[in-house]
């Protein structure tokens, strides 16, 4: 039979781990005699009793996971981990529903940065901090499963990072804990370089914490309805730039260039066509703005390379109605939300690594075609590729088109426009936040749409967070045959 055990022992410890992390807006919250202390204090006491309770029941049992209980964990934590985080929200003085509540936390957790509260601006501190640390706690979770679970499960094409001898081991938990270490430091380094950065550029000090937060994990919340706008500033633009691109750059280079290899990040070919694309994208969107209205160029350049940057790193963060800058640039933006950064980072979208496999596929086919006799084979990162990736990569990007489409469509059903229905499925499962046109653009919020679609963007949340594959394994019956 199937054992549970190790998944709701693991459960179990993320749940007393979230616990603790309602006590800091807690403490917020009762330092500034705002009454919601209570809420959050209530809301730890739940978790913390159901965490515990879990990590008791299982405490004697094998903690193994398995890849087959890999699937099962990755899924069943980030929907737990969600529902809980919800309850602060659902029982605060904002008047949410359970599903607006359901929608903000899983929102949060997998650093998408829709929202449904309206007025920020006059929130409650608690309420902005922990919307800050759901996402840059989701943050440092996407990066141990990118970098340590989906390679060993061979999800989407990401076992091309795996390192030798990583495959054969069936043990995913305690490689995760010791990618999560090394990831730790730099993390924090980078969330504290970039607090510093923003309060010398003239923010305050809790909305220069928030936003590093929501920056270096590239989430996008902000404590302002009018998001980084509020602050928008030559220097603020800036900082937030440098640090989108650092969330959206392979962890693991990181570490390889603190290790005494200095040059891993700007020699990987993956950065260099993220940095390739991007710069693109920003001179193309600039020399447009700089048409079609009455910015200077460096002004326009300046804001469409946060604008840019923010929806290519799934980021969010907005400091104009981008989608009022013409048909072209609106479509621009449109197929930007879909790039994603790179692999190992707290990016969302396709991810750049899934592009050039497929490129290095075509272009090796093309080949083949014209010199039939010829032996070429696909490269990625200087390594060649093997028929297992492309063909994982290739199912990948099938599955992605087919669950934009039926997002898509079930939001049509429930009477959203075309516009809204299809920038907010995108949005929703390229993991960005803001769409395009009036209701879910940059200049609105996700709160007039019904609880019915809210539900199923929060699943499309969770489909791109977790690649797909993940979560649509566990439908198939084979999956629970021993």
């Amino acid at each position: 039979m199937f054992d549970f055990r190790p998944i709701l022992f693991v459960v179990g410890l993320l749940l007393c781990g979230l616990a603790v992390a309602m006590i800091l807006p807690a403490i917020v919250d009762a330092a500034v005699g705002h009454p919601d202390w209570q809420v959050f204090f209530s809301a730890a006491a739940v978790t913390l009793f159901v965490g515990v309770s879990l990590v008791l029941v299982t405490r004697g049992a094998n903690r193994t996971i398995g890849v087959r209980q890999a699937f099962m964990l990755t899924t069943v934590a980030w929907i737990t981990v969600a529902a809980f985080a919800a309850l602060p929200f659902a029982f605060a003085a904002l008047d949410l529903s359970y599903a607006d509540a359901f929608y903000e936390a899983m929102s949060g957790i997998t650093t998408t940065g829709g929202t449904v509260i309206v007025g920020l601006d006059a929130a409650p501190p608690g309420i902005l901090l922990w919307r800050a640390l759901l996402q840059w706690l989701g943050g440092i979770g996407i990066i141990v499963l990118a970098v340590a679970v989906l390679p060993v499960l061979r999800v989407g094409g990401m076992q091309v990072f795996r390192t030798e001898g990583r495959d054969t081991t069936e043990k995913v938990l305690p490689r995760a804990a010791l990618i999560a270490a090394s990831v730790w430091a730099i993390y924090v380094a980078l969330t504290f370089a970039c607090t510093v950065a923003y309060w010398a550029g003239g923010m305050g000090g809790f909305d220069a914490v928030t936003h590093a937060m929501t920056t270096v994990a590239t989430g996008g919340f902000s404590t302002s309805d009018a998001s980084l706008g509020k602050f928008s500033t030559p220097f603020i633009d800036g900082t937030a730039i440098v640090f989108m691109i650092s969330g959206s750059l392979p962890f693991p280079l990181y570490i390889q260039a603190l290790r005494g290899r200095p040059t891993a990040l700007w020699r990987d070919r993956q950065v260099q066509t993220f940095a390739a694309a991007l710069a693109l994208l920003i001179v193309v969107t600039g020399l447009l703005l700089w048409q079609h209205s009455d910015y200077s160029l460096p002004a326009a350049l300046r804001h469409a390379a946060l604008n840019i940057t923010s929806i290519v790193t799934t980021t969010g963060y907005t400091t104009h109605p981008y989608d009022t800058w013409g048909a072209f640039a609106a479509t621009i933006f449109f197929v930007a939300i879909f790039i994603g950064g790179c692999t190992g980072s707290t990016t969302g979208g396709l991810k750049i690594f899934r592009f050039q496999v497929l490129y290095a596929a075509a272009t090796t086919q093309l080949w083949r075609m014209l010199h039939p006799h010829g032996v070429f084979l696909p490269y990625f990162n200087r390594r060649p590729v093997g028929d297992d990736v492309i063909t994982s990569v290739m199912s990948f990007f099938f599955l992605y088109i087919l669950a934009f489409a039926a997002l898509a469509a079930g939001l049509a059903t429930l009477g959203l426009d075309f516009v809204t229905a299809v920038s907010s499925a995108a949005s929703a499962i390229a993991n960005v936040g803001p769409g395009i046109g009036p209701v879910v653009g940059p200049a609105g919020t996700f709160a007039p749409l019904p609880d019915a679609a809210k539900w199923l963007l929060s699943a499309g949340m969770l489909l791109g967070r977790l690649e797909l594959f993940t979560v649509m394994i566990l439908l198939a019956p084979s999956f629970w045959r021993h």
